[in-house]
């Protein structure tokens, strides 16, 4: 049978209809693809960054004016989200040059710098922790510890609160509650789920699942290595005041402790008084078992070999943090070296001893190999390096001595209402956006306005930074609150009932220490550094 082509068919129309039709829905899809408000924040950035580069006129060099357009652009990019953050994070590698602001080699330094391999060193040394489960052997030990005969669920959250505080002290919050999170389910998964829950059972599941999340937050405060913004803090300080003593993992730690420590508490009595009753032991006990507990602990098997070594070089490296530059007149080791050892020099080299050493399990094979480093936070080390390259931009431009005249005003404020003033503000900020890029936003205008206050800076910085780790009301405001909200155990108004009141603590004790213990360590009664 013969096949003519559709074409030669006397019927068919000379334009084919139905293409056209087509064709128009295909656009209109295409341009509803294109109109979507992803889209539109994408070109948020370059569109405000024109904006300001067209409208605003600084007195000074282009290069603050530019400055002020970049800073816009990348800070529009980064609270919505509209390109992935850590990619945000590498712009002012190109948006520096391009706009003159300085040169691709000096943006790039700022990418790499001592605090930066402070935060490689350590990731690598948690990366070992997870990978020997470490962590679980440390679960189950805590809560015989902490199981009270008979049970006491307020003893019982206190010991997971007070070890996932005390792990997040030594690794980023995040990796803290992420290693944290799965023990504290493992925990809660012995009671029962469903119609059969009682009240009590879920208001224990909820202050524990609450209580992990905010002793990450509250944990990361007290070291330096803790958290980002605490390193930001530290990194800020060394470029905007190079002169001045920089602040050590030691001296950080003296004001950072008590005030984390005093913050801890009252999460707890917050938690045991909204979440834990008086009739709750009972309803507990039946389910949390010593013997359970014991049996679980045999399954682990004695502790290995690699387990021991990972731990000894993890207090290798906190004692080595702790004894770097002690005190002036008792000089830690790294007067050995004149100074030029970093916390970020015995990071790198503990992590890399995991790389010689054995673990005995199998012939030839070593603690750790690159490919268990795949796993680490390429996102937080980019983040962390936007937010000193910005912090230099902001110097180096001029931008910082516009900012101070704008800030006059801020002189007429009294002594006593600095710390909580900016504590309010700063941790309002970090609701909406990341800890560290609420840090990389305040501390620069803090510095300024503590210059035209004529007060030391830190007097305002460590309010400013601290305030930024305050993110307990939305599971947004921090990657950690996410993590405890994908247990499904909590909801919001949980964050915001146990959140507020949390905050409200944390600044009055951050109010009360600033001018006392703070200005002890710190010096900042000292006149201004300039």
């Amino acid at each position: 049978m013969d096949h003519h082509p559709a074409s030669d068919d006397p019927k068919t129309p000379l334009l084919p209809l139905h293409d056209q039709i087509q064709r128009s829905q295909s656009f209109h899809s295409s341009l509803k693809s294109l109109l979507t408000l992803k889209n539109f924040f994408v070109l948020l950035g370059p569109l405000l960054c024109t904006i300001i580069c067209l409208c605003v006129k600084l007195d000074g060099r282009v290069a603050s004016r530019n400055m002020l357009a970049v800073l816009v652009w990348v800070f529009a990019w980064w609270l919505t989200e509209a390109v992935p953050m850590p990619i945000t994070s590498m712009s002012p590698l190109f948006l520096f040059p391009l706009f003159g602001i300085s040169s691709s080699d000096d943006v790039a330094q700022s990418y790499m710098d001592d605090v930066i391999a402070l935060v490689l060193g350590t990731f690598i040394l948690a990366i070992a922790v997870e990978h020997y489960n470490i962590h679980r052997r440390l679960a189950l030990n805590i809560t015989m510890l902490f199981c009270g005969d008979p049970l006491s669920p307020p003893l019982l959250l206190l010991g997971i609160c007070a070890t996932t505080a005390f792990v997040s002290m030594w690794m980023h919050n995040v990796a803290a509650a992420m290693i944290m999170m799965p023990v504290a389910t493992g925990i809660l998964q012995r009671f029962p789920v469903g119609p059969d829950q009682s009240v009590a059972v879920s208001r224990f599941c909820r202050a524990v699942v609450l209580g992990v999340i905010y002793s990450a937050a509250i944990g990361g405060m007290s070291t330096l290595t803790g958290t980002g913004v605490n390193l930001i803090l530290v990194g800020m300080w060394k470029s905007y005041f190079p002169e001045a003593k920089p602040i050590s993992f030691s001296t950080w730690f003296f004001l950072g402790f008590p005030l984390a420590l005093l913050i801890f508490l009252a999460l707890w009595v917050i938690l045991c008084c909204l979440y834990c009753p008086r009739n709750s032991s009972q309803a507990l006990s039946a389910y949390l078992d010593k013997a359970d507990l014991k049996r679980e602990l045999e399954m682990l098997g004695p502790i290995s070999f690699a387990e021991k070594v990972v731990l000894s070089v993890f207090s290798m490296l906190i004692v080595l943090w702790m004894t770097r530059s002690i005190t002036d007149d008792i000089p830690g080791w790294g007067s050995l070296f004149n100074g030029r050892a970093g916390d970020g020099t015995v990071s790198v080299m503990m992590a890399t001893l995991l790389f010689i050493i054995p673990n005995k399990k199998q012939e030839g094979e070593k603690l750790m190999d690159w490919n268990k480093c795949k796993k680490l936070p390429w996102n937080i080390i980019l983040l962390l390096g936007a937010g000193f390259a910005i912090a230099d931009g902001v110097r180096t431009s001029g931008l910082a001595d516009i900012l101070s005249k704008a800030l006059d005003f801020m002189e007429a404020v009294p002594y006593i209402a600095i710390a909580p003033a900016v504590c309010l503000i700063s941790s309002t900020i970090t609701e909406f956006t990341s800890n560290n890029a609420t840090t990389t936003l305040v501390v620069p205008l803090l510095i300024q306005i503590a210059k035209s206050m004529h007060v030391h800076p830190l007097l305002l910085m460590i309010p400013g930074a601290i305030g930024a780790q305050f993110s307990f009301l939305l599971p947004t405001g921090t990657p950690s609150n996410i993590v405890g909200f994908t247990t499904g155990h909590i909801e919001i108004q949980d964050m915001i009932k146990t959140g507020l009141p949390l905050k409200i603590a944390g600044t009055v004790v951050l109010s009360l220490l600033m001018p006392t213990l703070g200005a002890y360590v710190f010096g900042t009664n000292e006149p201004a550094v300039q």
